[in-house]
């Protein structure tokens, strides 16, 4: 029996942002443009208040199944890209991540990221680093079984420090792996997003392959620009869409890219996928 053909989902963080500011409108787009599903990264303007969204009147559930969140951010103003590995932060890492699971559990999502956070500005990885593996460390523990009661998987994600955010603590595949072997949790997994995975450490076939246990999500754009996975760049993703098929991947594949031009014009790539599986 062949494999189950891969499944897809728009982030409309990313998609269908062309004159759309309604997220359910994005939504709708992608439904129509052929996509299995949405991710939406910043639910928490759109979907009730901090303390939860049945503090708020619900709009209605989106056009597709949402298979993933994030974590909210910290203060933003300050420049804070989450809190999981934050030293002396840890009440506000259960606040955040309470917030979470009640807009996931209102989005029928069963996937948060769990946004690790920046290393403080003038910090060095050497100096600050087993801090703050320590701390994320501890907060996914707790994350685990908070998230289990709602039958949940917590996503941890490297974010490369070379093209995107030099400060972001968790930046290489390896890096996340030695962290999730330390936590030990069938519910705490690895969002390998393959654009980052490039940039930090290439070797893509045998990361995959290696990493392909810890994996609960995938995400995909091509490199170094961040455009269409059919777009000119390093990555072959033709082939890597067969090796993840052919791996038996059975989770969505998060589409976080820039569009060169309308989002919908650059999605000639989808409709070849599909043809070819």
């Amino acid at each position: 029996m062949p494999p189950p053909p891969l499944r897809f989902a728009a982030n409309v963080g990313w998609l269908f942002t062309e004159g759309e500011a309604d997220i359910w409108a994005r939504c709708e787009a992608a439904k129509a443009a052929g996509f299995d599903a949405v991710e939406i990264p910043d639910p928490y303007g759109y979907w009730g208040r901090a303390g939860g969204p049945e503090e708020t009147p619900r709009p209605p559930l989106p056009a597709l199944p949402v298979a993933l969140i994030n974590s909210p951010r910290g203060d933003v103003a300050a420049g804070e890209m989450g809190l999981g590995a934050l030293p002396g932060r840890e009440a506000d890492f259960l606040d955040s991540l309470q917030t979470a699971i009640a807009h996931a559990k209102a989005l029928k999502c069963d996937r948060v990221h769990l946004l690790s956070g920046r290393l403080p500005p003038g910090v060095t990885r050497e100096a600050q680093g087993p801090a703050m593996e320590a701390t994320l460390v501890r907060n996914l523990l707790t994350a685990s079984d908070l998230l289990a009661v709602e039958g949940m998987t917590g996503l941890i994600e490297p974010i490369n420090s070379r093209l995107t955010d030099p400060r972001y603590f968790l930046d290489t595949p390896g890096q996340a792996a030695r962290i999730l072997e330390k936590v030990d949790k069938p519910n705490i997994k690895l969002q390998l997003d393959i654009f980052h995975c490039q940039v930090m450490d290439g070797n893509l076939t045998g990361n995959i392959r290696a990493l392909f246990p810890l994996i609960g999500h995938i995400q995909v754009a091509q490199v170094p620009n961040r455009h269409e996975p059919s777009s000119q760049g390093e990555i072959n993703y033709s082939y890597i869409f067969n090796l993840l098929q052919g791996l038996g991947y059975q989770g969505y594949v998060g589409c976080e890219y820039t569009p060169r031009e309308s989002t919908v014009s650059g999605l000639g790539w989808l409709k070849e996928v599909r043809a070819s599986h």
